[in-house]
């Protein structure tokens, strides 16, 4: 699992999908803190136009280029459908922070060659990380 963890932290584009403008909430707290450690980040989220200046997408397919890793911050019946997306855009590498992740949705993302890091935080394994 740790392997799995250093690929995606490798990675540089990120796309947050789950982004709040709520301060508190994880969907904030995972694309705030990959901003400031460097990350490309995209912020996805059909119901937010921007999140602090940054323009914030409706979904991956939305996004002006393909992000290398998505970290997912929703419910896990949406998690599902995040995965069938990645895998029909050929994005390999899918996080799913706790709450997110569903038994479906790791075997789906499995089952296409997908890289998925599910039951662990992107907030704990980039708190003392530099990009």
């Amino acid at each position: 699992m740790q392997g799995n963890v250093n690929e995606l932290l490798n990675q540089k584009t990120w796309a947050v999908i789950g982004v709040s403008n709520n301060k508190t909430k994880y969907g904030y707290k995972v694309y705030d803190q990959l901003k400031k450690l460097g990350y490309s980040v995209f912020a996805i989220n059909p119901g937010l136009e921007s999140i602090d200046g940054d323009p914030c997408y409706p979904s991956l397919t939305a996004l002006p280029k393909k992000p290398d890793a998505v970290s997912v911050v929703v419910p896990p019946k949406i998690t599902e459908q995040v995965v069938k997306e990645c895998n029909d855009l050929g994005i390999s590498k899918v996080w799913m922070q706790p709450g997110s992740e569903s038994n479906n949705a790791i075997q789906d993302g499995k089952e296409h060659g997908i890289t998925v890091i599910h039951h662990e935080c992107v907030l704990i394994h980039t708190r003392n990380k530099s990009v």
